[in-house]
């Protein structure tokens, strides 16, 4: 059956990038109810579905897809609480933990994977005692994710093999709950010369410093091309409002 033809079976083969339902089930609304049709990011993972407005849900996808940890272990665990003569209220709280427990490890396992690590970058598999120049302290700390909720910009400078996405602790936001995306310069690069949309762009060099960046002399050729075609090109000159801001702060 072609994805136009079952449209729904189509989209829920992904899961919801909006409000993280998962694959097999439909979106559902802020309150947890099962929404009236589909949220539009998940049904754009479908090629075919593109150019569609939006794809209603289905009449039979009730509440009770959106609850499979506890319809696949409820009889084990109805079972168990007989034997163990645990009280309606102790069974269904139990119930629930279940559920939510499961849907935090899903929604985490979603997260990782929509972030696109390459490999794994746990803090957990760093030896410090490789490279003194990093401060475990620090590196420790930033995987609280406070700079995150704060949304503070992290930079690391180094050179290559010397730990930089393993201490910036791309995985630890992804657990915590945050949209992480986990990207190199290349593909990033790629992306944006097949872009069709609009882009905007800020840089420090001008466009004859990038091939310090971007060393292939064609590929920052067609880089260029590709974002000053048909564009505005705005020059905001070299003397910093932060700096100057700072300087007179300090002078006051």
């Amino acid at each position: 059956m072609s994805e136009l033809a079952d449209p729904a079976a189509a989209v829920e083969r992904f899961d919801c990038p909006m409000c993280a339902a998962p694959a097999g089930s439909a979106c559902r609304t802020r309150g947890g109810e099962v929404a009236p049709k589909y949220h539009t990011p998940r049904f754009m993972l479908v090629p075919r579905l593109r150019a569609e407005l939006d794809v209603r849900t289905p009449t039979d996808r009730g509440p009770a897809r959106l609850l499979p940890t506890i319809r696949t272990q409820f009889p084990e665990m109805a079972d168990a609480a007989a034997r163990e003569q645990m009280s309606y209220r102790g069974y269904l709280a139990k119930l629930l933990m279940a559920e939510c427990d499961d849907r935090a490890r899903r929604r985490s396992e979603r997260r990782i994977k929509a972030a696109g690590f390459s490999r794994e970058k746990s803090l957990r598999s760093f030896d410090f005692d490789a490279n003194p120049s990093i401060d475990p302290a620090v590196i420790n700390t930033l995987a609280t994710c406070d700079w995150v909720k704060k949304g503070l910009p992290l930079c690391l400078i180094g050179d290559s093999g010397t730990g930089k996405p393993t201490c910036s602790s791309p995985w630890a936001p992804a657990m915590a709950g945050y949209r992480v995306r986990y990207t190199l310069a290349t593909k990033l690069v790629n992306e944006l010369v097949e872009e069709k949309a609009s882009v905007a762009i800020a840089s420090n060099e001008s466009f004859s410093g990038w091939t310090k960046t971007f060393t292939d002399p064609r590929l920052c050729a067609a880089i260029v091309d590709r974002l000053t075609f048909g564009g505005n090109i705005i020059e905001t000159g070299t003397d910093s409002y932060r700096l100057a801001q700072t300087r007179a702060a300090h002078q006051a």
